[in-house]
C-alpha cells in the first residue's frame, strides 16, 4: 500500500460494512412506517366504529342497540349506518344501552 492508499480487499471491506449499515436502516425504516400504518389502519376502524351503530342479538331478554365503539357489545362486525339506526330505535322491542347512549347523534337536528 505505498502511499497509504486502501487496498481493493479494505476497501471492499469498507463497503460491506457501510452496506450493511445502509440495510439496518431501511430496515429499522420499513419497521417503523408499518407500525405507523397499523396505528393509522386502527384508528380510523376505531373512528368509523365510533360513527356506526351496531345491534346486538336478542339472546335471553331485549335486543340492544349500542353505538359502535361500545365496550359492552364488542363485536366488531354488522355494523349499521345512520339511517338503520334510526329505523331500527323505532322498533317496540329494541331497547338503547344505556350506558353509551346509542340515541346521541340520531335526533335531527
Amino acid at each position: 500500500m505505498p502511499g497509504g492508499d486502501m487496498s481493493d480487499l479494505d476497501k471492499n471491506r469498507a463497503l460491506v460494512d457501510w452496506l450493511r449499515y445502509q440495510l439496518r436502516q431501511a430496515e429499522n425504516r420499513v419497521r417503523e412506517l408499518e407500525v405507523k400504518e397499523l396505528q393509522e389502519q386502527r384508528a380510523r376502524e376505531r373512528a368509523r366504529a365510533e360513527q356506526s351503530w351496531k345491534s346486538q342479538p336478542k339472546r335471553s331478554g331485549e335486543t340492544a342497540m349500542h353505538r359502535g365503539g361500545c365496550g359492552l357489545y364488542s363485536a366488531q362486525l354488522g355494523f349499521i349506518n345512520r339511517q338503520e339506526a334510526i329505523i331500527a330505535m323505532n322498533e317496540p322491542d329494541i331497547e338503547a344501552c344505556q350506558i353509551y347512549k346509542p340515541e346521541t347523534g340520531l335526533v335531527d337536528g
